[in-house]
């Protein structure tokens, strides 16, 4: 658990050393060309999926990680040497393709870890842990948004890149060190086999098999095998994936719309490149002072006691309610208190709650539909939000006319998350997992295979 802490810290301490510089980028080559920078984007992505697919099918995971975060290493330090290189006028066009590459890149480090995670962790531990092990990527976040902060106008935002490669570096050292010997092997179906030990003082499930054999399984020292569109077609066959897509979607359809406000708002408010870069590693500072409380102490606590269900809604909810109210007041306040509510509410409830919906799907679709899912869906939906919102722009509408658009897409949202709630539970429970925390199997225990 601590190490899955660090890990997830040092990623994301990485990303959002990066990720105000992303921003400051994509601010100064104008708002009016961000949807083409998200097209690029999303054909970016199109072609790493399959890239990442060939590798999750020939490798284990142990090693298609550490090589992912390798080659991502390389890139950064590629665009390092650019910017040293060349001369200031072809700066722009060199921060156009560090902004697609790095809206591809956060995605892909990012749902290797969680695609890790949701293999380590069973359904039971997932709705206990995901929120304190978001704790750590948070801390992170903090870090990476404060460093920013602090240094972008001191030794320059190229510089950072270095210190963005060292960090992921360290996230890799830790996720060697992860085990993952508390895992059973899977059956023709894909689903785990374990048996958990007797529970004092309760009966065994009448429904379980008679184990046959007892081992220990590395579940990550195999290839996963299967085929490089699996994920695709997994997807499209199966109505719990799409339902994952569908939440992916419209989350990022609506974020798109105000990612694309924020960007209006900081081109009107600084003209100074680095003053921008200082302003939005200020608000991520915010963003993550708020999710870390959050997470502390109210995470766990939902998904234990409320479920789900509640965890997944909260998002959808807020956003009904703040899209609401910037429609009615329409003031950058206003925006910047929603914006950071609900960045927050992303990070420290719907993150981890959307994680949980997939320690309830086979070995395979953990990497590969997942990856599909957290990569080319979600910049599909920024694809799909962006060019909405430049429509919407040219139809006249303003901050607020876009804000009321978005209110019947977050109540789709809305129904769609409870669905999938009702539908994680009961995969769950046809699997004979027991959310009790004391029914959960020590780490390292021998596990019986059906």
């Amino acid at each position: 658990m601590w190490l899955s802490c660090a890990y997830f810290f040092f990623v994301l301490a990485s990303w959002f050393i990066l990720r105000p510089i992303r921003d400051e980028m994509g601010a100064a080559g104008g708002v009016r060309n961000l949807s083409w920078l998200f097209t690029g984007t999303l054909a970016v992505t199109l072609v790493a999926n399959p890239l990442f697919s060939a590798l999750t099918v020939r490798l284990p995971a142990r090693r298609f990680v550490p090589i992912t975060y390798r080659f991502f290493m390389v890139n950064l330090l590629v665009f390092y040497a650019l910017s040293r290189a060349l001369p200031e006028d072809r700066h722009i066009w060199l921060g156009r393709a560090f902004f697609v590459w790095s809206s591809m890149y956060n995605l892909f480090i990012i749902s290797v870890f969680w695609a890790f995670m949701v293999d380590v962790w069973r359904t039971d531990q997932g709705k206990r842990l995901f929120g304190f092990i978001g704790v750590g990527g948070t801390l992170g976040s903090l870090a990476g948004s404060a460093t920013t902060a602090a240094l972008a106008q001191r030794i320059g935002p190229v510089n950072l890149l270095l210190v963005s490669v060292v960090l992921l570096e360290l996230a890799e050292q830790c996720m060697r060190r992860i085990p993952m010997i508390f895992r059973a092997a899977e059956g023709s179906d894909g689903r785990t086999g374990a048996t958990l030990p007797p529970v004092r003082g309760r009966k065994p499930a009448a429904a379980a098999p008679t184990p046959t054999t007892a081992t220990i399984v590395h579940g990550s020292d195999r290839p996963l095998g299967g085929t490089v569109v699996a994920g695709v077609t997994h997807v499209l066959r199966s109505p719990y994936l799409l339902g994952i897509c569908t939440l992916m979607l419209l989350f990022t359809v609506t974020s798109t719309f105000l990612y694309f406000q924020q960007a209006d708002i900081a081109e009107r408010a600084f003209t100074d490149r680095a003053a921008r870069t200082a302003f939005f590693a200020k608000i991520d500072v915010w963003v993550n002072a708020l999710t870390v409380f959050i997470q502390v102490f109210l995470t766990g606590r939902i998904l234990k006691y409320l479920g789900i269900g509640v965890a997944l809604s909260f998002l959808p909810v807020l956003s009904v309610v703040g899209f609401g109210a910037l429609g009615l007041v329409p003031t950058v306040a206003v925006f910047v208190a929603f914006q950071v509510a609900r960045r927050a509410g992303s990070y420290a409830l719907e993150r981890p709650s959307r994680e949980v919906l997939f320690t309830a799907v086979n070995r395979e679709d953990k990497y590969k539909a997942k990856s599909f899912i957290d990569t080319f869906v979600y910049r599909g939906g920024d694809q799909i939000g962006a060019w909405t919102d430049t429509a919407l722009r040219h139809a006249g509408l303003g901050m607020a006319g876009i804000a009321f658009a978005a209110v019947p897409v977050c109540m789709i949202w809305l129904g769609n998350a409870l669905w999938l709630a009702r539908r994680n539970t009961a995969i769950a429970r046809e699997r004979g997992e027991d959310e009790t925390p004391d029914a959960i199997a020590p780490v390292g225990r021998v596990v019986a295979v059906r």
